[in-house]
């Protein structure tokens, strides 16, 4: 099985103004950014609920905490939430209501009480992908891109490990993605 595409900045820009101009998109931004900006799986973001995100006050959070229920490995994380990603939850919880704090904090469609379950999610990120014309993109790409983004600005691999919510530096070092440039430029330090 071929690995979720890793997108570059101008993809994601791409991608990003392709769901501007769709329904739901300050839903589907901050859906999407979670996984590119913070490295959630899609089930992680699927499970997310009001009191995960937001303070009783309405305001996003600094940090999501992770439950073990919510994690592939069951194992509890601390999700750090950067200024723009924060900006971007905030534009989303604004002009969202709110009803009950235990609800998920993206509602479907089909329900502001039981939201996307992680498959619903990853199909609907699918169509977006898709819909921007980014063939090979998928639901994990958005993770993949993440981890590669900070691997190449010189982040330390036992950092990635631990915001990726991964037990082992050697699945950490499956997502990161070695373009053919980058090889090049290594070569040419010789």
């Amino acid at each position: 099985m071929a690995q979720a595409k890793t997108l570059t900045a101008s993809e994601i820009e791409h991608l990003l103004n392709y769901i501007n101009t769709r329904k739901y998109s300050v839903r589907n931004r901050s859906m999407m950014l979670l996984t590119h900006w913070a490295g959630l799986r899609i089930g992680e973001v699927a499970c997310l609920r009001w009191c995960d995100v937001t303070n009783s006050d309405g305001q996003v959070k600094d940090e999501i905490r992770l439950l073990p229920d919510m994690t592939k490995g069951r194992h509890a994380r601390t999700v750090f939430v950067s200024a723009k990603l924060k900006a971007e939850l905030q534009a989303y919880a604004a002009q969202t209501k709110c009803v009950d704090r235990s609800y998920p904090f993206f509602a479907s469609q089909k329900s502001i009480k039981s939201g996307f379950s992680a498959n619903s999610l990853s199909q609907t990120i699918a169509l977006l992908y898709e819909g921007a014309g980014l063939e090979g993109a998928s639901s994990h790409s958005g993770r993949r891109t993440f981890l590669t983004n900070l691997a190449n600005k010189g982040t330390a691999i036992h950092l990635l490990k631990t915001l990726a919510g991964h037990r082992s530096i050697q699945t950490t070092a499956t997502y990161l993605y070695s373009s053919p440039s980058q090889l090049r430029q290594v070569v040419e330090l010789i």
